[in-house]
Formats: structure tokens, sequence, C-alpha cells
């Protein structure tokens, strides 16, 4: 089922024939894997236990394995990742402070692998 196209952060955007953009499939994935990592916990009210907050490791020491552990624990109750294969999350510690997470993860409807690649 589709859903309005919005990532985390952005706006809403147009599409072609000038109604708002939809997404579905991998992109719509994507959408709620990204919402989900960067949401903090208890900011829905409704589902206090949303959320993997990552955004709150911007500016700190690096914690790799903290990182890497909520990380993998939010993309496993994403209903639209698959549980098996389990998603494999990989976080690196830069000498400037920088952390990259990639995120190599199942779309369960799909059954396709997909990426995904950010730094904090």
């Amino acid at each position: 089922m589709a859903d309005l196209a919005l990532q985390f952060g952005g706006d809403l955007a147009v599409g072609p024939t000038g109604d708002l953009l939809l997404s579905d499939g991998a992109a719509l994935t994507q959408q709620r894997v990204l919402r989900r990592l960067l949401t903090n916990p208890g900011d829905y009210i409704w589902q206090l236990s949303y959320g993997a907050g990552l955004g709150q490791y911007v500016g700190q020491p690096g914690a790799p394995a903290a990182i890497a552990g909520v990380a993998r624990t939010q993309v496993l109750r994403e209903a639209a990742v698959a549980a098996s294969p389990a998603p494999r999350v990989t976080v690196a510690a830069q000498a400037d402070g920088t952390v990259n997470l990639s995120l190599n993860y199942t779309d369960a409807a799909a059954g396709e692998t997909s990426a995904l690649t950010f730094s904090l």
C-alpha cells in the first residue's frame, strides 16, 4: 500500500501530475526504517518504545557497539523488514568523530536486499 513520500526531516513532494508524491515498495520501506532509526524513543505517545534515537549520538564520543545494538533491535521491530535473514548493521567511528552506519536488510514484501548508509 502506498504512503506519502516523505524522507525524515524533509518536506512533502509534488508528483508529475501535481498531486502529492507517493512512495511504495522498497522506497517506502527505506523511509520507514530511517524514520524509526532517527525518531527518539517516547516521541510517539501512542507507541513509547518506537524509535532508536540515533540523533542523540551526534556530537558524542563514538559508541559503535551501542549504536549497532540499538539500530539492530529497532530495525527488527519494523514490520516491513524481514527477520530472516537478519539485518546486518555495521558502525564505524572515524578519527574526526564522525560515526558511519551501514545497514543491510531484506524487504519483507519484495524479498529483495536493500542498503542504507548515513553518518551521525
